[in-house]
């Protein structure tokens, strides 16, 4: 019966390189150092755990072995285990994320760009969750303070398609020009009959955060048309039904634009508080005409590209990817020009590129411009990365 236990025992250690028959046996009879090892297995300590479980389980073993020869002093506490990484955080779903950028062209549509000369602000779903990349309508950036500015030729593609491109709209085929501090708008306006117009006016911003057009000249079928409409009782507001429009409406002679209506997805909420004509644009300037406190601004971690989107903390799903506790600082490959970005074909302009991780997790992303997709003239070498 001995030489048949001594068979199991040395066995059982063989299998687990753990236990040697030496220690099995020390300090112990042999069918109580066989037993507590079958009680180690049964609970599948060491197929569970491998080498971790087998000290923990030796452990056990050598501390009931010697309970059971005399009592011995309580084991000395074991060594402070440094605290774990956080983890990130469980609700990051419901925090809204951190977006700052610079010197980015922003694609709202094919036709419409959004010359983006900085902005601070966050982004958060419309139904809580995750802010889908995928799906441009489902998410909105509030902006706290930013400078951006629209061409005439972006204003004039978001006025004909978005503005008043609806079935018996009163208004079509619109140009918008800048000329010196005014913008010149040319277009048809159909009232019983097809009638071109040209109006040259001044833009500012209502307390209500609205933008004001407001004609200083007119032209009717190219004779004064303010002189004609005074003389016939005229104004803007008894020509045009702006009922169906988007955003846009008339009061008196002014034309009014609400900036949180007319833009295409994704949903851009914010207050203007100026605008003016600098160049070839009309740039309009968001912030808070209430005082309030400072916002600490957003590093990005690569302070060494002037173009570029960072966006931190919150959750953001993109493709198949979804980052908690977000930190991501995209740019493009062309350092000397404005990043051209458009996120109906993001995953384009990423395949086109490169990304690294940084040490704390976060992502690095460098995009190819939208305009320069399959471009073989376009191919740049890949820039060096900062220490």
């Amino acid at each position: 019966m001995s030489e048949a236990m001594d068979a199991r025992n040395h066995a059982f250690a063989t299998r687990n390189s753990h236990f040697t028959p030496d220690r099995v046996r020390r300090g112990c009879s042999r069918d109580k150092a066989y037993g507590m090892l079958q009680r180690v297995r049964t609970r599948g300590l060491i197929r569970a755990f491998g080498s971790v479980g087998g000290l923990s389980a030796l452990a056990l073993l050598s501390h009931g072995c010697a309970a059971a020869r005399s009592e011995a002093p309580p084991a000395a506490a074991p060594a402070a285990v440094p605290p774990a990484a956080p983890a990130p955080r469980a609700d990051s779903a419901h925090v809204r994320t951190r977006v700052s950028m610079r010197r980015v062209n922003f694609y709202v549509d094919s036709e419409v760009v959004l010359h983006i000369h900085h902005l601070d602000g966050t982004m958060r779903s419309k139904k809580g969750g995750p802010v889908i990349f995928d799906d441009k309508s489902s998410f909105i950036i509030t902006i706290d303070t930013a400078e951006v500015g629209m061409t005439g030729a972006d204003l004039s593609a978001l006025l004909n398609k978005y503005v008043f491109g609806y079935k018996g709209s009163p208004l079509s085929h619109l140009h918008l020009r800048t000329e010196g501090d005014h913008v010149v708008q040319t277009g048809r306006m159909h009232k019983l009959a097809t009638i071109p117009f040209e109006i040259t006016a001044t833009m500012d911003v209502t307390p209500e955060g609205l933008i004001r057009i407001h004609p200083t000249k007119t032209k009717i079928m190219g004779v004064n048309g303010a002189k004609l409409m005074k003389f016939l009782g005229l104004t803007l507001e008894k020509l045009l039904d702006l009922k169906g429009a988007t955003g846009a409406s008339v009061h008196g002679n002014d034309i009014l634009l609400d900036p949180a209506k007319i833009l295409p997805p994704p949903t851009i909420e914010g207050r203007v508080v100026s605008v003016h004509v600098d160049g070839n644009e009309v740039v309009q300037a968001f912030g808070k005409r209430e005082p309030h406190a400072p916002v600490q601004a957003l590093v990005p971690p690569d302070t060494t590209v002037r173009n570029y989107m960072y966006y931190k903390g919150g959750t953001l799903r993109f493709g198949r990817l979804l980052m908690l506790d977000a930190e991501m600082q995209i740019t493009d490959l062309d350092p000397e020009e404005v990043f051209r970005f458009d996120l109906s074909r993001y995953n384009a302009q990423l395949v086109a590129g490169y990304e690294r991780t940084l040490a704390d997790g976060g992502l690095e992303v460098w995009m190819r411009d939208v305009d320069k997709l399959g471009s073989a003239a376009a191919v740049a070498a890949k820039p060096a990365l900062p220490h």
